[in-house]
């Protein structure tokens, strides 16, 4: 199904998508993560908030959190879902990498039509996540309920590479690593070893490579019940 919403300026959908994605992530919204995120400046940020609470899709609360409003989180919908989309396609049919594919995705999301995306999902065969797993909003996914973050596993145990968060995604060279070495949804791995650091030492298929604590507590698998 397509999602429908009215136009509004690309920074708007920009950053309503920025707001949905740091949610998602369970990271506080504040300015301070919209500008880490957007790279932008913080004065940036607060006029671009102020504009966007204006035209009613923001609204700010106790701390400084800003939250979608209604409007701003269809709108937010519908961005994620066309990027998801768009990522799912250059990856899936025109055969790109993940990063190559999550860059161009950014600019496709702006672009796409109602009616193009049902297209896009008709060749797709309806999937549900994007290539690293997150979830298209509107296509009823539901992550496993034994779905935990790899840094809690311990050693010698097993588990399948369920979803890699969008705060992966925006570190520089994550994702083309995160391939390389086969992180990727469905593949299956084993935890060799944890060291004192919390670095994680996986073996997925053949090879071993090390997943640094901050990416392991954010890494999404599924483990055997």
């Amino acid at each position: 199904m397509a999602y429908e919403s009215t136009e509004h300026h690309p920074a708007f959908e920009e950053y309503s998508e920025t707001i949905f994605e740091l949610e998602e992530d369970g990271i506080d919204v504040i300015q301070a993560r919209i500008a880490e995120r957007l790279e932008v400046s913080r004065p940036a940020v607060s006029e671009m908030v102020k504009r966007m609470s204006s035209e009613g899709l923001v609204e700010t609360g106790d701390g400084g959190t800003i939250g979608l409003t209604k409007a701003g989180r269809s709108l937010a919908t519908t961005i994620v879902r066309r990027h998801r989309i768009a990522e799912r396609f250059l990856t899936d049919v025109l055969h790109l990498g993940w990063a190559d594919a999550h860059h161009e995705a950014g600019k496709w999301e702006h672009v796409i039509s109602p009616k193009v995306e049902e297209a896009m999902m008709q060749l797709l065969d309806d999937p549900t996540t994007c290539p690293h797993g997150n979830p298209i909003p509107g296509t009823g996914y539901a992550q496993p309920d034994s779905a935990t973050p790899l840094a809690e596993l311990a050693a010698d145990q097993e588990f399948v590479v369920e979803r890699i968060p969008e705060e992966l995604e925006w570190e520089t060279g994550q994702l083309a690593f995160l391939e390389e070495a086969g992180i990727v949804p469905g593949h299956n791995g084993r935890v060799l070893a944890i060291a004192p650091d919390g670095t994680l030492t996986v073996m997925v298929g053949e090879r071993a490579t090390g997943i640094s604590e901050f990416a392991a507590s954010r890494i999404v698998v599924t483990t055997e019940a």
